[in-house]
């Protein structure tokens, strides 16, 4: 099943698989916060760390599997597979998107 994701949501699973920090970076407003793992990460160069991080850590992929939309947010399951115990796992994404970048990302 082909997942349509549009603007921000989509640059950041293209900039996720490319590995690519620099497009991470120019989805997510300058404040955008990401919370992931019990940790609360805030700002564009902070998150540029997370993303780093996380890739050398886990080696993981993303791949979305299915989208929703509620109360403002877009939800992106995904399934994430990497160097981690269960893996893949499908985890969602959960993001707000403000002024055509993403505001606030949280992942469960």
């Amino acid at each position: 099943m082909t997942i349509t994701l549009t603007g921000p949501v989509a640059g950041f699973f293209e900039a996720e698989r490319a590995e690519d920090l620099e497009a991470l970076a120019r989805c997510f407003d300058e404040r955008a916060t990401v919370r992931d793992e019990g940790r609360v990460i805030q700002g564009s160069d902070a998150i540029q760390r997370w993303m780093k991080d996380t890739k050398a850590k886990y080696h993981h992929t993303a791949e979305p599997i299915a989208v929703s939309h509620h109360d403002g947010k877009t939800v992106v399951t995904a399934r994430v597979a990497g160097a981690f115990p269960n893996s893949p796992l499908d985890l969602e994404h959960v993001f707000v998107v403000e002024g055509g970048r993403i505001a606030s990302l949280e992942i469960r």
